[in-house]
C-alpha cells in the first residue's frame, strides 16, 4: 500500500489538473490605423470640443459655445451661460435643427448631469432636460435609431466617486421620456487608454460604429455593439493629431470628423481611414 500511495496521489493530481478550466484565450490584436489632417482652425474656446453643421462650427467651452463660419474661420456669435447653471459643457452635436450638449457639474460631487438644448442659429438656450444623479457624470450625447445614446464617465482621482474609477464608464441608451432601456461597459484594452480619466467625446458615424475619444490621447477607439455580452466590441484604434476630449461627424461631408486639440487651442478637420469588419 505505502508503494501504491505515491502513484495514486499522482493520479489524482493529474485528474484535478485536467478538471480545470483552460484560461481564456488572448484577444486578437486590435489593428492601429492613421487619419489625416484636412484643416486647422484657432478657436480659443476650443477646450472641450466642438460641434459641426453644413456652414459652422462650434468651439465648447464650459459655460461658452462659440460660433464660427465654416469656409473662413471667423468668429459670428457666441453663447454665454450661467457657470452657476452650466459649470462644465463636455461636449455638443448638431441633431436635427438643435444643438445638443451634455452638461455636468465636474469635479463636484455627488455627480450630477443634464442635456442642454440650444438654437443654433440664433444661439440661445432652449431648454434642459436633467438626469440628476446617474451612475457616473455625462460627457457626451448622441442620437440613433430614434434613440438617444450617453456617455457616463467616471474617474479615478478629481471628480470620481468613492469607489468607482475609469472602468465604470458606460454607454447607455435612452428612450424618448429619457429612460434607460440598455447599457454596456467598455472593454479594458479601451479603459487602459483612458485611465486615469475616462469618455470624453463619442458619437455614431455613417458606417453604424461608434467612435468614442479619451481625455487626453491622441487617437480614436472604434467600438461596437456586441453580439452577445454587456461589453463594446473594439474593432480599431485610429492614431488622430487630437489630444482627446469631444468629436463629432461632419454630415455634410461623409467621412469627415471634427475634434480639437486643446493645447493649441484649435479645431482640427480629419479624415478618416475605412474600418473593416471585425
Amino acid at each position: 500500500m505505502r508503494r501504491l500511495a505515491p502513484l495514486l496521489a499522482a493520479v489524482l493530481a493529474a485528474g484535478a489538473a485536467s478538471a480545470q478550466p483552460a484560461p481564456p484565450p488572448e484577444p486578437a490584436p486590435v489593428p492601429v490605423l492613421k487619419s489625416e489632417v484636412v484643416q486647422r482652425w484657432k478657436a480659443p474656446e476650443a477646450t472641450q470640443g466642438v460641434a459641426v453643421d453644413a456652414r459652422h462650427f462650434y468651439a465648447v467651452s464650459n459655460f461658452r459655445i462659440a460660433k464660427y463660419d465654416k469656409a473662413t474661420g471667423a468668429k459670428v456669435a457666441e453663447w454665454t451661460g450661467d457657470r452657476a447653471r452650466f459649470p462644465h459643457i463636455n461636449s455638443c452635436e448638431v441633431i436635427g435643427r438643435e444643438l445638443v450638449c451634455a452638461n455636468s457639474n465636474f469635479p463636484e460631487l455627488p455627480m450630477t448631469s443634464s442635456v442642454e438644448f440650444f438654437d443654433p442659429v440664433k444661439m440661445v438656450h432652449l431648454r434642459t432636460v436633467s438626469l440628476g444623479q446617474q451612475i457616473g457624470s455625462l460627457t457626451w450625447v448622441d442620437r440613433k435609431d430614434g434613440f438617444w445614446w450617453a456617455a457616463f464617465a467616471n474617474y479615478d482621482g478629481k471628480g470620481g466617486e468613492p469607489g468607482r474609477g475609469h472602468r465604470y464608464t458606460q454607454l447607455a441608451k435612452f428612450d424618448d421620456q429619457w429612460r434607460r432601456v440598455e447599457g454596456w461597459s467598455f472593454p479594458k484594452s479601451v479603459t487602459d487608454r483612458f485611465e486615469p480619466m475616462s469618455s470624453s467625446g463619442g458619437g455614431w458615424g455613417a458606417d453604424g460604429r461608434l467612435y468614442v475619444t479619451g481625455h487626453d490621447n491622441p487617437e480614436l477607439y472604434v467600438l461596437a455593439l456586441p453580439k452577445g455580452g454587456s461589453k463594446l466590441d473594439h474593432l480599431a484604434t485610429i492614431e488622430a493629431a487630437i489630444e482627446g476630449q469631444a468629436v463629432t461627424f461632419d454630415k455634410s461631408r461623409p467621412g469627415l470628423l471634427y475634434g480639437i486639440s486643446r493645447p493649441n487651442r484649435e479645431v482640427v478637420v480629419l479624415r478618416l481611414p475605412p474600418v473593416s469588419a471585425k
